[in-house]
């Protein structure tokens, strides 16, 4: 054999042995930064989606709670019977039903079991009452199990057969305020197909969606066969649990453990490599505690980042190294070792979250088109999770607002006033000062909703909010309590100043607010508060003032006193 021969086939071995080494280290490490990537890409996605469907659902669980406090609907609901109770019920739900964002609405009360419900054509308009529940009917089971468990909320998928329609609803259980006894349950239901577009339909190949309840059975998943409807009522056995999409018992428990985890640790997403249907899935899960549920993400790396992309890359390494062998020792080193190594030290770089452009060797040729691959692929990855961090970022934020604030009056809501009330009480008992608190009702709301419609008494309250927020100082709070109430929070405060700025709100609106040329008038209770008051006490003695102030005529200011 010619020395020539024998150089070739050393260079051939040479090639082959060093080829397999290169691919070892390539496929561990480009497989360590796809993991590591995916397992970012896992975190930001379940973010993002449990975003996507808070968003929608936040303000109809807000409208549900306050429906459920409703002292009309609570009225008819101890006293069903009382036609004049019904049709001020009928009014107040059909004023609930417009501001859902589905436009329906549904009351179920215990008392009679008479089952109230409308949807967004108002079919039921003239008759929303639809029918009545028995514990004897299956099809009625959830409302008992509801009320049997007492919990004060519930989100789950069911249909409804006496009305034909399959929703997500919101149940809300109505409780009388003196007893806390259960009076039934109210809430809206929002339509299955537009929560599956906007929530799980991510048009994203290598990515499914899934929400499940507190118990692992499905609720939104693009597969509707999967879908657990009337959870509540079925056994665990017959449940269609989120165990049923892995193929092996070892993945089986890993969900077992996922679900755990996430639970123990909300706000957290936890994380951990299942298979589904013979394929290998990276599967994230958090627990949602405002709604009860679990957001689950599954990624098929091999579809999203699959390690044969880097085939060609590899390629263009072994055709770099066989020119380099053919060369003397030191223009390998110099052309292709180096920058191997470099290169290498970017992916794990990359892989521990730590990358950045300056990683990169310096390269010609081949290796130079490589870096640029790799560098492109990275800066994807990185621009990608950049992006998805600040969408989840700017939708949590608009959540927290929308949360806080009422839509109508761009006042700070119950929940968004009830936090303000907190924070003054607080630092007037710290810094050793008084609060008052305003109670205001519009007088006759009722029948200016009656009489001229609901757009009217809106405008009405958008006005009397106007006024509020024009004659308070910059520090002082207003905010809408609910229906045709709004509280005003004046820290700090004297009795004396709050004499003042009641009687100034009085006479404000009712000099600047009309309705069809009558003036619009409001009644003020009001009440100044040593700092280490409870905030309870400190409404009821406003609200007791506010009381007096309607009982004495209307269109005046009455001051709580205590002992008075």
């Amino acid at each position: 054999m010619s020395l020539g021969t024998r150089f070739i086939w050393i260079a051939i071995g040479l090639v082959l042995g060093t080829a397999f080494a290169i691919w070892q280290v390539f496929d561990r490490v480009a497989t360590g930064v796809v993991e590591q990537w995916g397992t970012r890409v896992a975190e930001v996605q379940v973010r993002y989606d449990s975003a996507r469907l808070l968003q929608p659902l936040e303000r109809e669980i807000a409208l549900a709670h306050q429906m459920a406090d409703s002292p009309v609907i609570q009225d008819l609901a101890r006293a069903p019977d009382d036609e004049a109770l019904d049709a001020a019920a009928k009014a107040e739900m059909e004023r609930f039903r417009r501001n859902f964002g589905a436009n329906n609405y549904f009351v179920a009360l215990l008392d009679n079991g008479a089952y109230y419900f409308n949807d967004a054509e108002d079919e039921f308009g003239e008759q929303p009452l639809r029918y009545h529940l028995s514990p004897e009917d299956p099809d009625d089971a959830w409302f008992y199990r509801l009320v049997e468990q007492g919990r004060d909320f519930h989100l789950n998928v069911n249909p409804d057969s006496e009305l034909g329609v399959i929703k997500l609803w919101i149940d809300v259980l109505m409780r009388d305020p003196a007893s806390n006894e259960i009076l039934g349950i109210v809430g809206t239901g929002m339509e299955l197909e537009t929560m599956l577009a906007e929530t799980v339909a991510v048009d994203q190949p290598g990515i499914t969606t899934i929400f499940v309840d507190h118990s692992g059975a499905i609720q939104l998943y693009r597969d509707r066969d999967l879908i657990d409807y009337a959870s509540l009522v079925k056994p665990e056995g017959q449940k269609s649990h989120l165990k049923r999409l892995v193929s092996d018992a070892e993945s089986r428990e890993r969900v077992g453990q996922l679900l755990d985890q996430a639970q123990a640790s909300a706000g957290n997403v936890h994380t951990a490599f299942v298979t589904v249907d013979g394929q290998r899935h990276l599967m994230g899960v958090a627990w949602l505690p405002r709604i009860g549920w679990y957001e689950v993400t599954l990624l098929d790396l091999d579809v999203i980042m699959p390690v044969s992309r880097f085939v060609p890359l590899l390629i263009i390494v072994l055709i770099a190294l066989v020119i380099s062998i053919l060369l003397l020792h030191v223009a390998v080193r110099r052309l292709l070792l180096q920058p191997i190594s470099a290169l290498e030290a970017a992916m794990q770089a990359l892989k521990n979250g730590r990358y950045v452009r300056g990683d990169l060797p310096a390269a010609s040729g081949e290796m130079a088109r490589l870096v640029r691959h790799f560098s492109d692929m990275a800066n994807t990855i990185q621009a990608h999770t950049r992006e998805l961090e600040d969408r989840v970022e700017a939708r949590t934020a608009e959540l927290n607002r929308l949360a806080r604030v009422d839509s109508l009056t761009e006042l700070p809501n119950r929940r968004g006033m009830q936090e303000a009330l907190d924070q003054a009480r607080e630092r007037a008992e710290r810094e050793g000062r008084r609060l008052s608190l305003l109670w205001i009702d519009v007088d006759e709301f009722k029948q200016i909703n009656d009489d001229r419609g609901h757009d009217t008494g809106d405008v009405a309250l958008r006005q009397v909010a106007s006024c509020l927020q024009e004659e308070l100082r910059g520090y002082d709070v207003a905010g809408r309590w609910g229906g045709d109430e709004f509280l005003v929070m004046l820290y700090p405060s004297t009795e004396e100043r709050m004499a003042s700025v009641a009687e100034r709100l009085r006479e404000r609106v009712a000099s600047r607010v009309s309705v069809g040329g009558q003036p619009v008038t409001i009644s003020v209770g009001g009440y100044c508060a040593e700092g280490t008051e409870p905030l309870s006490q400190i409404l009821a003695r406003a609200d007791r003032a506010l009381y007096r102030a309607k009982e004495a005529g209307r269109n005046r200011v009455q001051m709580h006193t205590v002992g008075g």
